[in-house]
């Protein structure tokens, strides 16, 4: 089962990730992550990769789909996998279905994960994490029990990424609609649409995941 997740940033595809990696044993691939691992490991497709980087190009989608295609071969993606930040484009969406066709794979699932933009502002807006152990707070949702205590190490100093601010974020939602609104009826029209509604509390959201990945199981 293949899980393409689409969602803003901020939007909870990450939390979200994470716990249906433990529910159904699935790999989230990222395409980032992999093109690290991809250049280090000397690979044929990690060398091309590498010489592209080095003179300053993006890499491209067939480079890009070719190291997806050698990370699917490895055994513990035999679960699925959920496509992080890949595709973006209708282009790259193609070149993925092709590459997966011809192993006899597909993509069983496009769940986007919708959250109107005001309320994604203001879940980034307000973040914050222990400058010592990491553990995430927010100004609104989440304070710690104890005023400017951390709840996890007790770490009275905290830090905010200096892009979690409204006009980056605006930014980052403007470049998010404009690539990716294109795959919402991409994938309506190949009938593995979901929308799920992204407001709701976590363990909500994760119940609609769970049932349509259940059912997808199941079918």
């Amino acid at each position: 089962m293949n899980l393409v997740l689409l969602g803003p940033p901020g939007g909870g595809k990450g939390t979200q990730s994470k716990i249906l990696m433990d529910r159904f044993g699935m790999v989230q691939l990222s395409t980032g992550d992999m093109l690290r691992a991809a250049v280090s490991s000397g690979s044929e497709v990690g060398k091309k990769a590498k010489a592209v980087m080095d003179a300053g190009q993006l890499v491209s989608d067939e480079i890009v789909v070719a190291i997806i295609a050698d990370r699917l071969d490895q055994p513990d993606t035999k679960n699925g996998v959920i496509f992080d930040g890949f595709p973006r484009t209708t282009a790259q969406a193609d070149a993925l279905e092709a590459m997966l066709r011809e192993k006899g794979l597909r993509i069983n699932h496009a769940i986007e994960i919708r959250v109107p933009d005001e309320m994604l502002i203001e879940r980034v807006v307000g973040r914050f994490s222990c400058a010592k152990c990491g553990a995430g707070y927010h100004d609104k949702f989440q304070r710690p029990k104890a005023e400017g205590v951390c709840d996890a190490c007790g770490c009275t100093e905290f830090t905010r990424r200096a892009d979690d601010n409204a006009e980056t974020v605006k930014k980052r939602l403007d470049g998010y609609h404009a690539q990716t609104a294109p795959l919402i009826p991409y994938y309506q029209s190949k009938g593995c649409y979901t929308l799920v509604d992204g407001t709701q509390d976590i363990a909500v959201v994760t119940c609609a995941l769970e049932g349509i990945l259940g059912a997808a199981k199941v079918g």
